[in-house]
């Protein structure tokens, strides 16, 4: 069976966009596709990867044509999207239990908590958040690679 890590969109995004960390996001997924590990995020992920890019290129921190092409580059990436029933209600338990504002981050949570895998995120509020309760959630800033 194929080990499965869950990966919020802001992993993904620094792949297709420089980033501050985009260098630990590609030596990260590159350690995940060297141990056959399958990338996996909850349904919202693609939505959420639209959003962020839009979100740039309206406030025009990107060019539409970088959005564009970071869009595609994005989307065909090996990302299994997952689900489960109840996932809505224990990303709201998660969002009330960690005073989240929005209930999209502990989608994430939620789904890595039922297939009781990794999460690993490039937010570090969340991951400060968490943290503490949950040692199977990892920011992108603490990875070390070779």
């Amino acid at each position: 069976m194929t080990s499965q890590i869950c990966v919020d969109a802001g992993i993904l995004l620094k792949l297709v966009l420089q980033e501050p960390d985009s260098h630990l996001a590609e030596a990260v997924w590159q350690s995940w596709v060297s141990d056959g590990v399958q990338p996996i995020a909850p349904q919202l992920f693609p939505f959420e990867v639209t959003a962020v890019l839009r979100k740039l290129t309206h406030r025009e921190i990107i060019e539409a044509e970088l959005a564009g092409k970071a869009l595609k580059t994005a989307l065909a990436f090996d990302v299994s999207l997952q689900t489960f029933e109840g996932i809505h209600e224990r990303a709201w338990q998660l969002a009330t239990e960690f005073g989240r504002p929005t209930a999209y981050d502990t989608h994430y949570l939620a789904l890595a908590e039922h297939l009781e895998c990794a999460f690993w995120t490039a937010d570090q509020k969340l991951f400060n958040v968490v943290s503490q309760k949950l040692d199977w959630v990892h920011w992108l800033g603490n990875f070390k690679h070779d």
